[in-house]
């Protein structure tokens, strides 16, 4: 009997764990310059002035504008974790632990160094084999100073049409009548107000049981999906000879779409048809969009002298076009660490359906009263690394 060929990908998988993942294309981003910054803060739907208004920035902490933490996702698509190999096999984003460890100062180059951790095979689903990639992703600046770690994970499901995901089954798109739409953007108006700034929030001031948000993300639209592809880029989104020098290298990377033509399964975030060959009943968002909602609910509650040190995300699955989702959270402990004071939480994103379609957990690191504000020497944080409680 001949060798399974996924049996033998999985092998040649294995083979490469613990090594460096190649660079396959031209990163995103190789520095958080100012434009970058505020393309990442609009695609995520970040409005607090810190990461784009220099003259705020100039007056908090850091003295400068720094980037978003979420941003980490913007400067190279490996920052989603190893998804090579696997033929025929469709890669989506299962969530990610994040660490924090210093400030990404506009114009700072970044660099990343991937590593893949593991795969695992799954229970099958309805498509049949399932495998999870794991993977350690490394973010320094040029000096080597560590300014950020993730450890993300992905599924990779078999390709198929006509073969749903069992947890979309049943679910019907959401459809919003005039009345409703003014009721979102009133939401939205008052999204300014959970914006902590310059107010300090004190550690000694918060309570267990204490609520982040709610943050409002949605409805989420096709243009919504584009708006952050401007911000994160992507690996599938080359054009005229650089696609197909792309596909002389990686054959396997073009599907045929209904004209004939190869594209990248990146289109599952705006095609209704090549999504639904993925599992997925309609266009669905983005794993690290959704990253990128769950870290601004807890930058804004945090406010301008909080850290927010790490993060946990897992998606449960992924929010369909038209969807309405709800960002919340609330606090359930309170710690001491040496001088630092932290606070640990638990969040979710809830759908128009009243589903957590992704839960995380998050840690923060709040000033104390008795020790005072940090100083604002930008110099320093530039060097030093922040608690690791």
């Amino acid at each position: 009997m001949p060798a399974d060929p996924d049996d033998q990908a999985v092998a040649t998988l294995r083979a490469r764990l613990g090594q460096e993942v190649a660079q396959l294309a031209a990163p995103n981003l190789e520095e958080a310059t100012k434009d970058g910054i505020r393309h990442w803060a609009m695609a995520v739907g970040d409005r607090d002035p810190k990461w784009t208004d220099a003259s705020y920035a100039a007056s908090t902490r850091f003295r400068a504008i720094t980037a978003p933490p979420s941003m980490l996702y913007g400067f190279d698509v490996r920052a989603i974790g190893d998804r090579s190999g696997l033929a025929g096999y469709h890669s989506q984003f299962g969530g990610a632990v994040h660490e924090w460890y210093r400030p990404i100062f506009r114009n700072t180059p970044v660099q990343l160094k991937v590593h893949s951790r593991d795969i695992v095979e799954l229970p099958p689903d309805s498509r049949g084999r399932v495998f999870r990639q794991e993977s350690e992703c490394t973010f320094t600046d040029p000096d080597g100073l560590v300014l950020a770690r993730t450890w993300p994970w992905g599924s990779r499901t078999k390709r198929r049409s006509g073969a749903l995901d069992t947890q979309y089954e049943g679910l019907e798109l959401a459809s919003y009548s005039p009345d409703d739409i003014d009721a979102i953007a009133a939401r939205y108006a008052r999204e300014q107000e959970l914006i902590r700034g310059a107010t300090v929030r004190w550690w000694e001031d918060v309570a267990v049981g204490d609520a982040l948000g709610p943050l409002t993300r949605g409805p989420w639209t096709r243009t919504t999906s584009l708006n952050f592809l401007q911000g994160i880029g992507g690996l599938f989104m080359l054009s005229h000879s650089f696609w197909y020098e792309y596909l002389r290298r990686h054959p396997g990377a073009g599907i045929r779409n209904d004209l004939g033509i190869p594209e990248g399964p990146i289109r599952a975030h705006w095609e209704d048809e090549f999504a639904r060959r993925t599992g997925v009943p309609a266009a669905y968002n983005w794993g690290p969009e959704i990253v990128g909602w769950l870290t601004t609910a807890c930058t804004y509650w945090c406010g301008d002298d909080g850290w927010l040190q790490r993060l946990a995300v897992e998606i449960h699955r992924f929010n369909l076009v038209g969807d309405l989702m709800t960002v919340a959270g609330s606090v359930t402990a309170k710690t001491l660490a040496g001088d630092c004071g932290v606070v640990d939480g638990d969040l979710w994103l809830r759908d128009q359906r009243g589903e957590d379609t992704a839960t995380g957990t998050f840690r923060i690191v709040l000033p104390r009263r008795k020790t005072g504000l940090s100083d604002n020497d930008a110099t320093e944080h530039r060097q030093r690394s922040f608690p690791r409680p």
